[in-house]
């Protein structure tokens, strides 16, 4: 990996300064409204954040650090150097898996630094390419904030896999047009569907046995129609496990692709949506089965914090956002032990954390209490199971090199438990560890699947 310098010498002047005084920019405006001073000056420069930092621990560079990147944005705001590419380039490297966040013994809300610092660019970056700023637009404004959107894409997907074009598009050697990157993931992308949970399984779902409370499923947008058997699975999970479910159908796109891209706006107007949805829904507990999807969400009470309307229902919902395998462990009424004791060697399952899950919603040990209550199977650990993988919601495709470096080291750790099963709580990651597994030749050895789908194929 290439490493990347910052120089800040040879910085314009404002007119009639003498001196190398930075003009303000545009962008630095922004950057000094935007961004939280008080978090910039908390950090301390102790530099555990550096271990812990997967850009960091791949390059060395002290500026693809959390605390390299939140001295590039103090010197902006202070006025000491202007905000080159290559300022962008450093807030673009970074993955936001936030595994700096626990390490921090100032608690500086990294996260929250580089989503305003990410918005500020986007404001006004130069650097996008005409049909990056359409795709951008397409995206973000006219796909994701509409579920019946998404769900159509997913009915394109769906129709591209099953009429024969996807094996001619292979056949013909189209897909080499594309880069080797999205070639990959094109092969490992589950069956899509048109139909989410809602549209195949209805809104209401009673509990099995005594209720507990009642819950409401975040059915996410990528999640339910790549994922639809897996919100599927987490009904009947819950259901057994003794919540009542219900899946409110105006709910839409958590934000998280919008926030961590720079389009703060669009996930405040999504999280509104979503908040309004639930507390019409009159639920106790929201259920997300997606660690980069309920990152966001607990973290809607700071990104409506200076919306004086919506500042107490999203702390409200942001209270009541919770992991599937945390409710399930701390509430929920499922055995001690399950599933069916195998014949012969018991079958090796290891498991790779969300950064999300773990690091912002900080729910690490509740996947793996329910792991090990399946019966004929052996728990191996994942030495740095807690590092990033590299999917990053859509870093692997816009950061392609850095998430590939970071995969072939996950890859390693994974070889080495010789597990039949590995395990993790996120789509995203979920389908970067198929990809390790196919570029590696594993197939025939290992499959990845979500917590979810493993423990209810058990539980039955």
């Amino acid at each position: 990996m290439a490493k990347t310098e910052l120089r800040s010498n040879s910085l314009p002047t404002a007119p009639g300064v003498s001196g190398a005084v930075p003009a303000c920019s545009p962008m630095v405006n922004t950057l000094k409204q935007t961004l939280d001073y008080d978090q910039l000056t908390n950090c301390m420069r102790c530099g555990f954040c550096l271990p812990a930092c997967p850009t960091f621990r791949e390059t060395g560079v002290e500026a693809e650090s959390p605390r390299g990147r939140i001295a590039l944005m103090k010197a902006v705001v202070d006025g000491i150097m202007e905000p080159n590419a290559q300022f962008e380039t450093q807030m673009n490297h970074c993955l936001g898996c936030r595994a700096c966040e626990p390490a921090c013994p100032a608690d500086v809300k990294y996260g929250q630094l580089i989503e305003q610092a990410r918005d500020a660019v986007e404001k006004h970056t130069d650097s996008h390419r005409w049909w990056i700023k359409l795709a951008r637009k397409v995206a973000f404004k006219g796909v994701f904030p509409y579920q019946n959107r998404v769900r159509m894409v997913g009915g394109a997907l769906r129709f591209y896999q099953q009429s024969g074009l996807q094996s001619f598009a292979r056949n013909a050697g189209l897909m080499k047009l594309f880069p080797a990157h999205m070639r990959d993931i094109e092969k490992i992308l589950p069956e899509a569907s048109d139909k989410g949970v809602v549209e195949t399984i209805g809104i209401w779902h009673p509990a099995i046995g005594e209720k507990i409370a009642t819950v409401g499923l975040f059915r996410g947008c990528i999640m339910d129609i790549l994922f639809t058997e897996t919100n599927i699975n987490t009904v009947r999970l819950l259901n057994a496990a003794g919540f009542d479910v219900v899946i409110p159908a105006s709910q839409n796109c958590c934000g998280a692709l919008h926030a961590h891209s720079g389009e703060q706006s669009g996930a405040k107007e999504l999280a509104k949506r979503n908040i309004r949805a639930f507390k019409e829904a009159g639920v106790d507990w929201i259920i997300s089965n997606a660690g980069g999807c309920g990152a966001l969400l607990v973290d809607y009470g700071h990104l409506l914090h200076d919306e004086p309307d919506w500042k107490a229902d999203a702390a409200w919902f942001a209270s009541r956002t919770v992991d599937i395998s945390k409710i399930l462990v701390d509430q929920g009424n499922l055995p001690q032990s399950f599933g069916k004791t195998a014949e012969g060697h018991a079958t090796k399952i290891t498991y790779q954390e969300s950064c999300h899950l773990r690091n912002v919603m900080r729910s690490s040990d509740a996947p793996r209490n329910l792991i090990r209550r399946v019966e004929g199977t052996e728990f191996v650990e994942l030495f740095e199971a807690d590092r990033c993988c590299g999917s990053a919601g859509i870093y692997n495709l816009t950061q392609p090199e850095m998430a590939g470096s970071i995969l072939e080291h996950k890859m390693e750790h994974v070889k080495k438990t010789q597990a039949h099963v590995l395990l993790t709580s996120n789509p995203g990651c979920l389908l970067q560890m198929k990809h390790g597994i196919e570029k590696h030749g594993n197939s025939h050895e290992m499959q990845a699947m979500h917590v979810v789908d493993f423990l209810y194929s058990q539980l039955k």
